[in-house]
């Protein structure tokens, strides 16, 4: 292992399965040299690599997904780049109506990986902080992950490149940079469909993803000088949901939250809590709680938009409010 940040260890996972696979290959707008992609992702796999395995796009995501889509469909398993995840909308169709009904419709495998950089609190404003996750969670045919940790970074983009189906792979924006520690390297895959207890408590489940692990692992820290031990379940997978280790902290903690940085309505939260509320209801103390950002467009204004996204504060007082219940 190396030093480095969670962007290195996506990098360092592109370089990895473009060495030991030659159907890999990375397309997308600027990916290329001498950009390397909007967050330099890609600049040392386009350094490693010759430019017909890393290959610029232009500015239509309709159509180089659609492109995508049959290269994959001819053997080859393509790593897509949105600059933003906020951009995904234009490439809709061919996500959703083609890629996501393939298999069902002719038994059509079709391996890419669409990585889209996404959330918020790096103050990019309405157009390049969104989080829309729950679109493709809906959606049938398609896997979806959110890593929020190196280790995670690094070994679901392996799972992800390896898996037959399409995989939506929303990278955290805020993390890139900010989280340091070692960068895995070989063969080191993180199954997809398994969440972590990234914090063992008895006293409150909290259920989130991406970025806001890091806040609820503040929360927590906070809370246990009360003496309030909470468990922080990092889902890493959006679909297929581990709703096995979800519902087992929560029978026994009897108390659950669900965290997300979208915005609450109509999150994944919503059906993360509905099916605890269906399934732990014997075993719960207080009603399931959500977290979400707020029904608004994101906000320029580094004030507003640290009041648009839960926060370590947010999450500690909700936990406190279910533990006194």
């Amino acid at each position: 292992m190396s030093e480095g940040t969670y962007l290195d260890a996506i990098s360092a996972a592109l370089i990895h399965e473009m060495e030991v696979d030659e159907r890999v290959l990375i397309m997308g707008e600027d990916v290329a040299a001498p950009f390397g992609g909007a967050f330099k992702v890609t600049k040392p796999v386009a350094e490693r690599f010759e430019a017909s395995r890393v290959r610029n796009m232009p500015m239509t995501e309709l159509g180089f997904i659609g492109a995508a889509n049959g290269m994959a469909l001819m053997g080859l398993r393509p790593v897509i780049e949105l600059q933003f995840a906020d951009f995904i909308s234009t490439g809709f169709d061919s996500i959703v109506q083609f890629a996501a009904t393939a298999h069902y419709r002719w038994g059509g495998a079709v391996p890419w990986v669409l990585r889209a950089p996404s959330d918020g609190a790096v103050r990019s404003g309405p157009f390049h902080s969104q989080n829309p996750e729950a679109w493709f969670v809906h959606t049938p045919g398609l896997k979806v992950v959110a890593p929020s940790t190196i280790d995670d970074a690094y070994g679901l983009m392996l799972s992800a490149i390896r898996d037959d189906n399409p995989v939506v792979y929303f990278e955290s924006k805020p993390l890139y940079r900010s989280l340091k520690g070692e960068v895995p390297s070989g063969d080191a895959p993180v199954p997809i469909g398994v969440a972590e207890v990234a914090r063992a408590g008895d006293h409150c489940t909290v259920v989130t993803y991406g970025a806001m692990r890091h806040e609820a692992m503040g929360a927590a820290d906070q809370l246990a000088a009360d003496s309030i031990e909470v468990e922080v379940i990092d889902l890493r997978t959006l679909k297929p949901l581990d709703l096995d280790t979800v519902l087992a902290s929560v029978a026994r903690t009897s108390r659950a939250l669900v965290v997300h940085a979208a915005n609450r309505l109509g999150g994944i939260g919503a059906e993360i809590a509905a099916t605890i509320a269906d399934e732990c209801f014997t075993h719960l103390d207080a009603p399931v709680k959500r977290l979400g950002g707020l029904d608004v467009p994101v906000p320029f204004s580094p004030p507003l938009e640290d009041a648009y996204r839960p926060s370590a504060a947010t999450i500690a007082t909700a936990c406190r409010d279910l533990c006194a219940w």
